[in-house]
This record gives structure tokens, sequence and C-alpha cells, in this order.
């Protein structure tokens, strides 16, 4: 089997971010639970360390994050927000993710 390009792990997971509610809420959790505490606590970006939110981003998906921490689900309007705005985080969740199972979840033949 052929290893999957660098093009090719990209447009998986930003794919994967952008339509499966399952991805998309785990990599939400991810990225929020690796957020500085104060960051979590504020609902905010206050530190540029290459993990986290965009500053818009910040309230709006730590919220979400929360939420679903807390009682296990969120609405379908969030989930909507969620799978919108998690593409942008595709490098992130890269970083953060086993690689070589995500190298065996990507399809490379056509």
């Amino acid at each position: 089997m052929k290893k999957p390009t660098k093009i090719q792990i990209k447009g998986f997971v930003r794919l994967k971010l952008a339509t499966d509610p399952v991805w998309a809420a785990k990599a939400l959790i991810r990225i929020y639970q690796c957020q500085t505490l104060d960051e979590q606590n504020s609902l905010s970006t206050k530190h540029y360390n290459g993990i986290g939110f965009t500053g818009v981003d910040g309230k709006i998906l730590s919220s979400i994050a929360k939420q679903l921490l807390r009682y296990g689900r969120i609405s379908d309007k969030q989930m909507n927000i969620v799978l919108k705005k998690m593409p942008k985080y595709w490098s992130q969740i890269i970083e953060l993710s086993d690689r070589e199972k995500l190298l065996s979840l990507i399809p490379t033949e056509i």
C-alpha cells in the first residue's frame, strides 16, 4: 500500500473535520484540552503557543467544548458551527494525532 502524500493527509483531515461529527467533536475537545488553563477559564486565546483556537474562534469553540465535556452532547446548531470552523485546525490535529493510525485511515488508491 502506498504511503499518503502530505496533500492527501491534509485533504483527508480537513474533509473529516468538515463532514464527520465524531471527528469534529473529538478534535474540538482535543484542542480545547491542550489550551492553557487560563485560556480555558476565560474562553479566549491569550498565548501564542502553537496550539488552541484563533482569537476569533476562542470564545465560541471553547464554550461548545465545555458544554460537550459537561453534558456529552451539543445542539445541531452548535455542531454545524464546529463542522464549519474545525477544518482550519487540520495541522494541529495532525500534530496531535497518532501518525501511524492516521495514515492507516487515509485511502491512497483512487
